[in-house]
């Protein structure tokens, strides 16, 4: 007999769907008429087991039990789902064959993998066991993958990351939830102050940005804007490029702050004669964008819906395990595998049938054209999240259903349209001993770009804000001589950086290397940066308002007064993200099989002696009497 072994309920029933009928249904399984048999979990049916599991006297928090650190790691059955574990359980005994059928990622793979090993399966029956990759819940789909079974040993390297990952969280968050409260205890707090290696430096952030915006002094810059003639007197806007002798009088962005010095710009060279130094004209083209992975698509529900990522990545899961219209929601991917090309048809089709408001993208979509977004050498486990070959009525769905699926279908149109396409053209000047510059941006073709509603577009042709210009620059060529008729100085002030979004805040998650201060571990992860993974993200920022680190004032996100003393306290490595950044870069080297675990495990254990010892000497202050206020606000909550 096969087993099946799912992540959850829904996808192991759209797994049975497909295997032989008659089928016989039972309590937490579902038997095909061949006897293979399908089973889920619900899921993590294990959990990390708690300090005292290991000795009882760790029930009590104290500090010279720290560092509590496992010889033998342990696993608990979770109780809310005691029974469903008996169930997978009992059925691995049985079968002669286990399919790992976790959802296609790190955790998922673990998931699986870990009830395996707990149920003690023999050596050989677990090295024969095979992996199936779920990315489409669609009949075909799961078809095609059922045919495609890997051994799942091949995943032995991801199940390692996902372990060393599990087991350090468990013991950062342990030893420094535990440290941390003790010594905001001695302080007068009356509360738990949590910490964890993702969390923790994601509430960093924030407070930093808000002691940024709160410390910001405004200061006025200027600008000179000057009106050149030409000998067919054809007008043009320049803006005035400083020299490296103006430096003192800028600041770092290279903004002239010194107002006595751009008025004697303006006085030197209105109605003086000038000469075109240099002109440059080319054709740029921008290639669409790549289909979402599910930090971007959460990005991009926030700016366009104001939803949440939480509530963004319910809306998915929605979308891919009832209705069956998306791909594999929590995928780190922005690429397809070639073979989802010749699925093409059928997909935009399913999009013309569920969106009406896309019919006209699709009618217009050029089936031919083949983006980059195909390529098998970038695609791992799982792909970008896309429209399945599945349509609906979609008055089905409901409004927030169709608003993310009319993102994911957008996005995986443009692959079928060209590039934009804008001439950019540029005139530099020289007047009085000056430069000054003037910019075109023209739009030659919309492209994909035709899929986005109409924006008004105003111009100007002097490199200002806008990036498209509505002025059409003369025909000049260098050396041409022109003539400055008029000029005008406009002041205008420096701005404090915004407060985080729910999109600026999964952005910066998702770019964190621009975030981290140590020079080697910024080049390291420029290319492979992120906090948290795309599965956890959402969970993460959530958790920090639950714990009333976090609040929310319209769509700012600000931290609370208790989150702010936590962060001032520690010490600035658990504040900021490099540890935890430098972790996930190493966790992806252990799924690559370029270091090992013990390779990560060992000077992580070294860093937690180092991290408890520095935060055994600090006074948590400010904090006295937040607890308790915090503690009858949760239990209004509760009741």
């Amino acid at each position: 007999m096969i087993l099946y072994i799912a992540e959850k309920p829904s996808v192991g029933r759209a797994v049975a769907d497909v295997l032989p009928k008659p089928q016989q249904k039972g309590d937490g399984f579902i038997t095909a008429a061949n006897g293979d048999v399908v089973t889920w979990c619900i899921g993590h049916l294990l959990e990390q087991a708690q300090p005292e599991a290991y000795n009882a006297d760790y029930k009590k928090w104290r500090k010279d039990h720290l560092p509590i650190v496992p010889d033998v790691w342990l696993h608990t059955v979770k109780a809310a789902t005691k029974k469903q574990f008996n169930v997978v359980k009992k059925l691995v005994k049985q079968a002669d064959v286990l399919v790992n059928m976790g959802d296609p990622d790190r955790v998922g793979q673990i998931l699986v993998d870990e009830i395996i090993n707990y149920c003690k399966v023999p050596k050989a029956k677990r090295a024969a066991a095979q992996r199936c990759l779920i990315n489409d819940m669609n009949p075909d789909a799961i078809k095609r993958s059922l045919k495609d079974l890997r051994p799942n040993s091949d995943f032995i390297p991801l199940a390692t990351s996902a372990l060393a990952r599990s087991r350090a969280d468990w013991l950062y968050g342990i030893n420094m939830t535990r440290l941390c409260t003790l010594q905001g205890q001695a302080s007068g707090y009356q509360g738990v102050l949590s910490v964890g290696r993702v969390q923790t430096p994601i509430l960093g952030l924030v407070v930093h940005r808000d002691l940024e915006i709160e410390n910001f002094v405004t200061k006025p810059f200027y600008e000179v804007f000057i009106t050149l003639n030409t000998a067919n007197n054809e007008t043009y806007t320049a803006k005035w490029q400083p020299s490296t002798a103006c430096e003192p009088y800028m600041d770092e962005d290279g903004r002239v702050l010194l107002k006595k010095l751009a008025e004697t710009v303006l006085r030197k060279v209105v109605g003086q004669a000038g000469q075109v130094t240099a002109v440059t004209e080319s054709l740029k083209k921008q290639a669409p964008p790549l289909p979402y992975n599910l930090s971007s698509l959460q990005i991009d529900a926030s700016r366009r819906f104001n939803l949440t990522a939480q509530k963004t990545l319910d809306i998915c899961q929605q979308l891919y395990e009832r209705h069956k219209l998306i791909t594999y929601p929590r995928s780190d991917c922005r690429y397809l595998p070639n073979g989802h090309y010749q699925d093409k048809l059928k997909v935009v089709q399913a999009v013309s049938k569920t969106c009406s408001a896309l019919s006209e993208a699709v009618s217009n979509a050029d089936l031919s054209l083949k983006s980059k977004a195909w390529n098998d050498a970038k695609v791992g486990a799982h792909h970008a999240i896309i429209p399945t070959s599945r349509g609906l009525d979609g008055s089905r769905l409901s409004a927030d259903e169709l608003q993310i699926y009319e993102l994911v279908a957008r996005q995986y149109l443009m692959q079928f349209y060209p590039p934009f396409q804008y001439q950019e053209k540029q005139i530099e000047t020289e007047v009085a001993g000056g430069a000054f510059i003037s910019r075109q941006k023209e739009v030659l073709s919309k492209g994909w770009k035709a899929l986005f509603p109409e924006r008004s577009s105003k111009g100007s042709s002097a490199g200002e804000d806008e990036e498209f210009s509505a002025i059409r620059l003369p025909e000049v060529v260098k050396g041409q001589g022109v003539q400055c008729i008029d000029g005008r100085l406009d002041e205008k002030q420096t701005s404090p950086p915004r407060h985080f979004t729910d999109a600026t805040l999964l952005a910066a998650m998702t770019g964190i290397a621009r975030y981290v201060s140590d020079p080697e571990i910024k080049k390291v992860l420029r290319d492979t940066d992120g906090l948290g993974t795309e599965a956890t993200r959402a969970g993460i920022i959530e958790l920090l308002f639950k714990r009333d680190f976090l609040i929310k004032k319209g769509k700012e996100i600000h931290a609370t007064e208790v989150g702010r003393r936590l962060i001032l306290s520690l010490p600035p490595t658990m504040a900021l993200p490099d540890m935890t950044a430098h972790w996930e870069s190493q966790l992806d080297a252990i799924a690559e099989k370029r270091i090992s675990y013990q390779q990560f495990m060992t000077p992580m254990l070294s860093g937690l002696d180092l991290l408890i010892s520095q935060v055994d000497k600090i006074e948590f202050t400010g904090l006295k009497g937040h607890g308790k206020a915090f503690r009858k606000k949760f239990k209004r909550k509760r009741a």
